[in-house]
């Protein structure tokens, strides 16, 4: 039997989705969390360009548990969207719940100086 109907979370991530739009002056800071991996991305949707982006893969050294990689990547994140001197964006969480790493993350990227 085909499941024609949508998982909670893709419900959620449409919902989501659809109240949220990134402007030059106000880009959109999207998260992905793997189960290993935590990914973030600031993006222009006018132009549909990202606009800067960090990763868990790149942090040298490490940090041992996975809420504090995603603090270092939202710190990091955060110094890289000022430098493009992008100061104020928009949170966009996907189909995640704001809990755990994704609150770790966005609490970072604002105590680093982002606003949204």
């Amino acid at each position: 039997m085909i499941n024609r109907y949508k998982t909670k979370a893709q419900r959620r991530k449409v919902r989501v989705r659809a109240k949220l739009k990134g402007t030059a002056k106000r880009p959109r800071l999207t998260v992905f969390r793997s189960n290993q991996q935590i990914y973030a991305q600031v993006i222009d949707d006018a132009k549909g360009v990202t606009l800067v982006s960090a990763n868990s893969l790149t942090l040298k050294p490490r940090p041992k548990n996975k809420i504090d990689i995603a603090k270092a990547v939202g710190t990091m994140i955060a110094k890289a969207a000022i430098t493009k001197k992008i100061n104020k964006v928009v949170f966009d969480r996907g189909a995640l719940k704001y809990h755990g790493r994704i609150k770790a993350l966005a609490e970072s990227a604002r105590s680093a100086g982002l606003k949204f």
